[in-house]
């Protein structure tokens, strides 16, 4: 009797790196209208994030970035989601992101070197969305 087992449904990657002395886990899933990025040195979720592109009559784009949960005195976190989102709506995807940053050290040197990581892997992820659709 072959039993095969079923893969997740939901595409997902992730990377191990040392930033600023702490060990830091990225894992970036790909849903069908977000991308969730979870980035923890504390082994768990930390402050979430919610950041998209609004929709309008605007030629110049305009970003919402809000916090769900979390910290919300930190202007920081919301400056790496912004980044991020940008990052995102530039490659022409119009999905929403969604950010949980678990973090030991909440320095903008952390925070630049996470926006560097992230941005450096989703190449990957942006290219093969479509290849993704029909898997």
């Amino acid at each position: 009797m072959d039993i095969s087992i079923p893969t997740f449904p939901v595409h997902h990657s992730t990377l191990s790196l040392d930033i600023e002395g702490h060990k830091t886990e990225i894992i970036i899933s790909s849903y069908e209208d977000h991308f969730l990025v979870i980035v923890t040195q504390i082994g768990s979720m930390g402050t979430i994030l919610h950041a998209r592109k609004e929709e309008g009559v605007s030629i110049h784009p305009t970003f919402n970035v809000s916090v769900t949960f979390g910290k919300r005195d930190e202007p920081m976190l919301v400056a790496c989601a912004r980044q991020l989102i940008e990052y995102i709506s530039a490659s022409g995807y119009s999905k929403g992101l969604v950010l949980s940053l678990g973090l030991k050290d909440h320095s903008v040197g952390t925070l630049k070197h996470i926006v560097s990581a992230v941005i450096e892997k989703l190449p990957v992820w942006l290219g093969m969305e479509h290849a993704f659709i029909f898997t």
